[in-house]
């Protein structure tokens, strides 16, 4: 089939992922490898989700997105580690248009999701350090669900809008896809059409996507720097700095490798060094964030502690 008379031939609805084919002789020790990756992450973020809703506790608005956020990052790896993990073990990496296009929908949604429900969790740290009196009345229940309501949202329409605008291109030539993945940047270099526009409207929604929520997160952290010099006591100060260094720390790994990826001119684009820095921010840092809250914060700590002990205390009851 051709294009407009031209002499591509048509991809029929087909990719094939390249993924990792240049270090076959490694594919094997590489699965295993990201395989114990991303156990440790699902089992981490599951903790937390778990922790903060059977501790009463926990039962706060900085909790409320924490569990929210660990949900998102499970949703997240899911979309793409296990077809990362089948293709290191698959002799053949075909991929449909259609299973491309809903893989990167769900990326992009998570993703987007994740970036603003981090800003969120940045005024939340805002109103709790700046304006403690009267904390529980603005962060009350009502705002919290509708804040993360409206972060999905959000989310999901940008990624519908996204993804639209990217699988109405036309695909011919190779169709090979140089990632693990079906990300926005090595999907646009298979269309054989003019993308010029394209790529101008992608750009501008990752601004939105990744720079307003960041700027939002700085201005918070100004406001809470500020807030906390002005505390007279040093522990009052190390406490109210170690309620906000864990999503700080998080936020840092989130936007530094997102912002990496798609906010540059695409001259500077490199599909392999893209592939590597995509791998970390898959792979590692979701398997990270856990042990980030969790090293950092007493409260998940002990919390943690409770529900072990409280297992174990169930377990001595049945065996009885």
């Amino acid at each position: 089939m051709e294009l407009n008379g031209g002499n591509h031939s048509n991809v029929m609805g087909e990719f094939i992922m390249l993924g990792f084919s240049n270090l076959a002789e490694y594919e094997v020790p590489l699965f295993w490898v990201f395989l114990a990756m991303h156990l440790v992450t699902l089992s981490g973020h599951l903790t937390i989700v778990v922790v903060t809703l059977i501790d009463p506790s926990l039962h706060n608005p900085m909790y409320f997105f924490l569990r929210n956020l660990s949900s998102i990052e499970i949703c997240y790896t899911l979309v793409i580690v296990p077809k990362m993990l089948a293709n290191f073990l698959a002799k053949s990496r075909k991929l449909s248009l259609t299973e491309c296009a809903v893989q990167m929908y769900f990326f992009i949604a998570l993703g987007t999701s994740e970036c603003f429900l981090l800003a969120v969790m940045a005024y939340d740290r805002y109103v709790a350090i700046c304006n403690p009196l009267c904390y529980a009345l603005i962060m009350c229940r009502a705002l919290c669900l509708q804040l993360v309501v409206a972060v999905c949202t959000t989310g999901f329409i940008l990624s519908l809008c996204l993804t639209a605008l990217i699988f109405r291109l036309p695909f011919c030539g190779s169709h090979e896809i140089n990632h693990f993945f079906c990300d926005i940047p090595p999907v646009l270099f298979l269309a054989c059409s003019d993308t010029h526009t394209d790529e101008v409207l992608v750009f501008v929604a990752c601004l939105l996507a990744l720079l307003v929520p960041f700027l939002l997160i700085l201005i918070s952290y100004v406001f809470i720097a500020e807030s906390i010099l002005r505390i007279k006591c040093s522990q009052g100060r190390k406490k109210a700095f170690s309620t906000c260094a864990a999503h700080l720390v998080v936020a840092v790994l989130h936007y530094g490798c997102a912002i990496f990826i798609y906010i540059r001119p695409k001259a500077s684009y490199s599909l392999e060094q893209d592939k590597m820095v995509s791998l970390i921010y898959t792979n590692v840092t979701p398997m990270l964030y856990p042990m980030i809250y969790s090293l950092r914060n007493k409260e998940v700590k002990v919390a943690l502690r409770k529900v072990i002990g409280r297992k174990g205390a169930c377990q001595k009851i049945w065996t009885l």
